[in-house]
């Protein structure tokens, strides 16, 4: 008996064991990546065409979607907020919750998901495919830093496009709690522009900015990682795409929890 539960405590140890490694070994290869990237952008002028390209494909393709959801957002969240204001008969306190809402919190974290899901797994797939196809392989036999040729573009893209993508996605919501709270809820537009631009100060706005940074640089080193250590066909890059876009929405609702807490507690 004592030897089994020995035995069953090794196997425990062994296991964790196994996993910390393995979470470390995924962690640092990530940092390393990040750094070769922030390093590829000040070695050499970035290739404009493929940098137009990126700004392109990330914002001006992710700008409907962006705007439909943050929409509805914007007038699901006045709707919900109604139905505790009403009770309090508070309805002019709808506008200042929905707007510090969006702004703050929802604006930033449901773009980046939304480009989580439809860029990172987009740059996950292609190189992927590149990596199980040799292309990746024979960038390094012409002496071309695969780092440099295919991250760093999507990396400033991602930077440059994500926090303007924010900006729309916080007027756009602002827009639909508006609708709902003058058309259905009878606020004064006059009134309801107030208590939106009242309680907004900068350090909401570049609190959410911020972050939307951060999110991005997640979002483009997660994928392009996942592409780059893609194995075994298209099976491989249909799993590497799938791990993008399940690490990146992980990581985003992490971060954003973290440093929620650090605005909250230390930017006050």
């Amino acid at each position: 008996m004592i030897a089994r539960v020995g035995l069953s405590l090794f196997q425990t140890l062994e296991v964790s064991g196994a996993w910390a490694v393995a979470l470390c070994e995924y962690v640092g290869s990530i940092a390393l990546l990040f750094v070769q990237t922030v390093g590829g952008c000040f070695i050499r002028p970035l290739r404009r065409s493929a940098l137009i390209y990126e700004l392109w494909k990330i914002g001006l393709q992710s700008w409907g979607i962006v705007s439909i959801a943050s929409l509805f957002i914007g007038m699901v969240l006045a709707f919900q907020s109604a139905y505790q204001m009403q009770k309090l008969a508070a309805e002019i306190y709808i506008a200042s919750l929905v707007a510090l809402s969006i702004v703050r919190e929802i604006g930033p974290v449901i773009t980046a998901l939304i480009v989580a899901g439809r860029v990172g797994s987009s740059i996950a797939a292609e190189l992927g495919t590149m990596k199980v196809t040799e292309q990746i392989d024979a960038l390094v036999t012409l002496a071309a830093d695969p780092v440099r040729y295919l991250v760093v573009p999507r990396f400033v893209a991602m930077v440059i496009a994500l926090p303007l993508l924010t900006l729309w996605a916080d007027a756009i919501g602002i827009l639909g709690g508006f609708l709902i709270g003058t058309v259905k809820l009878g606020v004064l537009p006059s009134l309801y522009w107030k208590m939106t631009t009242i309680p907004l100060v900068l350090k909401d706005l570049t609190s959410g900015l911020l972050k939307a940074v951060i999110f991005a640089v997640i979002i483009c080193i997660v994928s392009c990682f996942e592409g780059f250590r893609t194995e075994g066909g298209a099976e491989g890059v249909g799993r590497a795409t799938t791990l993008a876009v399940v690490s990146s929405f992980i990581l985003i609702i992490a971060a954003d929890c973290f440093f929620t807490a650090l605005f909250y507690f230390v930017w006050t």
